[in-house]
């Protein structure tokens, strides 16, 4: 795993302390080595920092070009596949001097050209420079594993494989978007292709752009819609759970391909248990399984990752998080994350990083399960919701969506307070019956990616408009829209799955994934992103990923081949902190210093009144801890880099 980085100028010669400066910024993506190529006749920088896992020689260094000097590689990633391709190369006359997947790509696309992405099995994020065609391509694998940014204007072109890399170049305008800042506080992340800087873009998974003459083309050559779009297959479920069952082996086998040690997160849920069995039960050697605790009992799932880890007898450490180590994390997140990230698990995703990089060199994430297999709580509450409330005669209809009107959001809440005890307190009242009640407003058949969209909010549309103070068009084009109207004939179920696999996992799980590991030198792999597992799952049926109530129903059915159903059967807790008891107990203090109202008066980006009201609102219980956390992280984010 690598960090790259690299510019082209149509006016200026590539300045060599410029590039150097940008490309050391990401040593932690690569401390092993580093190298930087610059056409002059061109104006075109590559830059390359290092994590040594495939060939540990100094035949894999980068950039890399091919024989003649034609072509020149900045690559991040793994081809998992290379030694296939590499044979496949040598039976049409190429020679090969490394045992690098990277001189495989260089010649993959000497001899195939950029159409060469559709051979390679992996995750990636790469530059090649063609100094015949005169064209840069930048390219990011099929489901968006590995990041890739670029910025453009004024002639100046930069990209790399984080923020701070192009920050370093002293052209970079950081000029805030507030139209993109909207996006992460509704969401929490902030949706590709935009970041949270004007006139830079992440490119988008599945997609190569070819930049030539300060012209920008950008191609797109996979997208999972395609899949979902093809006819279910026709087997029955135990044939459809046998030929997955050999998919997931081959997939999980491949992530295993490296010269140095490798590991695997066990959270203790169906996804990571998953390919811990299917490996520990399918090779020869004992895997490394590592796995974060809490000492607030309700968020610890530590307990179950030991027994399974017993079960399976692999080589298991666990590490248990206190608050003040939670605090001195915290300090470095605006760091890792170097756009706004509102994904509070970044802190245990951080650690376990941290404590696997002392054993091993690449780790396993068992990332994806809950978007191919319809694992989240929120597709099964959402899709009953949109059944039950249009079984509803219009005229009842309209008579709660009346009441929801009249009855404010602050009300609901005093009436709950008021009968306490004699009816349980509500946690997070007040934005559980906003959030609903605009969703049951938005909940014809015409409407139901406003349905969806209202249950993923933290900050809703009308919250935004009191909180912020700067105009911002609410109407950029992301991949909600363009998903969910191409599956307009699918299920609702596989819209919101689909969804989310282009947005949620992309720029909120795979994306902290990639930081906190990388943060430490550490390579990551998702096993369940291969993508022929994907392209399969994507047309299996969809009552047997969700059936009778339960959820990955066929992925269970292949666990529990492996692994005895009551390690497993237990509430869905996901990879959670206490949050909200931290930040009302130990880390108040935070909170005051950022959020308080001289500073965000001085700023003059939020309304200081609507924050205040908020955080009020939180330490009595009646808002989401989300709402303060996703602007804390703004704050220090903006601390940090502005």
């Amino acid at each position: 795993m690598c960090g790259i980085v690299g510019f082209c100028n149509c006016s200026e010669k590539v300045d060599k302390a410029i590039l150097t400066s940008m490309r050391d910024a990401l040593t932690h993506r690569g401390p092993d080595d580093a190298g930087i190529y610059v056409d002059e006749d061109n104006n075109v920088g590559l830059g390359h920092r290092r994590l040594s896992i495939l060939d540990l020689s100094s035949l894999g260094h980068q950039p890399m070009s091919n024989e003649n000097g034609s072509i020149w590689i900045t690559y991040n990633g793994e081809v998992y596949n290379f030694k296939e391709i590499r044979e496949e190369l040598k039976q049409g006359g190429y020679n090969f001097k490394s045992n690098s997947d990277t001189e495989v790509v260089v010649k993959s696309y000497e001899e195939w050209g950029i159409d060469c992405v559709h051979k390679f099995i992996g995750m990636f994020a790469l530059g090649i420079w063609d100094k015949i065609e005169k064209k840069l391509y930048l390219v990011r694998d099929r489901v968006g594993v590995k990041p890739l940014y670029y910025y453009q204007k004024d002639g100046l072109f930069l990209f790399g494989s984080e923020l701070k890399a192009l920050m370093k170049h002293p052209d970079f305008n950081k000029e805030i978007d507030y139209s993109v800042l909207q996006l992460y506080l509704r969401y929490g992340y902030i949706p590709a292709p935009y970041t949270i800087f004007k006139n830079t873009y992440k490119l988008r998974p599945g997609h190569y752009l070819c930049v030539c003459n300060n012209d920008l083309r950008e191609v797109k050559y996979w997208d999972i819609v395609d899949f979902y779009l093809q006819e279910p297959i026709n087997l029955s479920e135990d044939e459809i759970a046998e030929e997955l069952e050999n998919l997931l082996i081959d997939s999980f086998k491949y992530r295993l391909v490296s010269d140095v040690p490798v590991g695997v997160f066990l959270s203790g849920g169906i996804d990571s248990t998953t390919v811990t069995a299917l490996l520990q039960k399918n090779i020869n050697t004992q895997l490394k399984t590592f796995s974060i605790g809490f000492y607030e009992d309700r968020f610890n799932e530590a307990k179950w990752s030991k027994k399974i880890a017993n079960y399976l007898e692999t080589d298991h450490t666990e590490y248990y998080l206190s608050v003040k180590e939670a605090f001195s994390i915290i300090e470095k997140l605006p760091e890792i994350y170097d756009e706004p990230f509102g994904d509070s698990s970044g802190i245990p995703t951080y650690l376990v990083s941290r404590l696997a990089r002392q054993d091993v060199t690449v780790t396993l994430s068992a990332d994806g399960g809950d978007e191919l297999f319809c694992g989240y709580k929120k597709y099964k509450s959402v899709n009953h919701l949109n059944r039950l409330f249009l079984r509803i005669p219009k005229y009842i209809r309209d008579l709660i969506i009346e009441a929801i009107y009249t009855i404010s959001p602050i009300r609901v809440d005093s009436i709950n307070r008021a009968f306490m005890p004699i009816i349980p307190r509500i946690k997070n009242l007040r934005d559980k019956y906003e959030k609903w009640g605009n969703m049951l407003r938005e909940s014809n058949y015409e409407n139901r990616l406003d349905m969806y969209k209202f249950n993923i909010n933290k900050w809703t549309p009308d919250d935004l408009m009191r909180l912020m103070w700067y105009q911002y068009n609410s109407k950029l084009n992301t991949y909600f829209e363009d998903t969910f109207y191409r599956l307009h004939h699918n299920d609702f179920l596989t819209q919101m799955m689909a969804i989310d696999f282009k947005t949620f996992l992309v720029d909120d799980i795979l994306t902290k994934v990639d930081r906190a590991t990388m943060s430490v030198g550490l390579e990551s792999r998702e096993p369940f992103l291969d993508h022929r597992l994907v392209q399969y799952v994507a047309r299996i049926p969809v009552n047997l990923k969700y059936k009778n109530g339960m959820s990955k129903y066929v992925l269970r059915k292949i666990l529990y081949k492996y692994v005895p159903r009551e390690l497993i059967e237990r509430p869905k807790q996901g990879f959670n902190v206490p949050l909200g008891e931290w930040l009302k107990g130990g880390l108040y203090p935070l909170v005051m210093n950022y959020l308080n109202e001289d500073r965000l008066k001085k700023e003059g980006v939020f309304n200081p009144g609507v924050v205040s009201s908020c955080v009020k609102d939180f330490m009595n219980g009646s808002i989401n801890v989300n709402k303060i956390w996703f602007l804390l992280m703004f704050e220090m984010w903006k601390e940090k880099w502005l």
